[in-house]
């Protein structure tokens, strides 16, 4: 709406009775005000917001711990307690090597037998077309230095 046609409509009597544009505009748009009168109160409690709550304590103390701790550690070529009691505790070096070394052995057998069970094949039949040619063999008229025995030969029949 332009300022002329609200100017004139302030001054000309609207054809409402008593009310002018400006009247209207400045109501409210709720028609009760029942919900303005009460005020909201947050009913949950909260901690006050400070640093001497337990946590900030205990972060205190652990930093003051570190910070000690490393301080007064002993180097990694000290002789002290700590150091002495886990080297009491712990399996010498050469059993774990012969450890190592028969776990080595018995790898290297087991991967022997293995590829001795893999490669396995059953023996080779040679099947004749005739078998009966065995049977037919004259061990006369053979050429000179050839001696063959067929006499442990034996066809089997399926």
């Amino acid at each position: 709406m332009s300022l002329a046609r609200a100017a004139g409509a302030i001054v000309r009597p609207s054809k409402r009775a008593g009310t002018t544009l400006l009247q209207r505009r400045a109501a409210s748009s709720h028609a009760h005000d029942e919900h303005h009168h009460e005020e909201y109160h947050d009913t949950n409690v909260y901690e006050p917001e400070v640093f001497n709550t337990s946590f900030w304590r205990r972060a205190v103390i652990a930093a003051v711990g570190v910070v000690a701790f490393y301080k007064y550690a002993p180097a990694p070529g000290d002789d002290n307690p700590i150091a002495k009691y886990i080297s009491s505790t712990m399996t010498p070096a050469e059993v774990w090597h012969n450890m190592a070394f028969k776990h080595l052995a018995m790898s290297a057998q087991g991967s022997d037998d293995t590829k001795l069970m893999v490669d396995a094949k059953p023996p080779t039949v040679h099947r004749y077309r005739y078998p009966q040619r065995f049977e037919q063999y004259s061990p006369n008229s053979q050429p000179v230095g050839i001696k063959l025995s067929v006499d442990d030969i034996v066809v089997k029949r399926d």
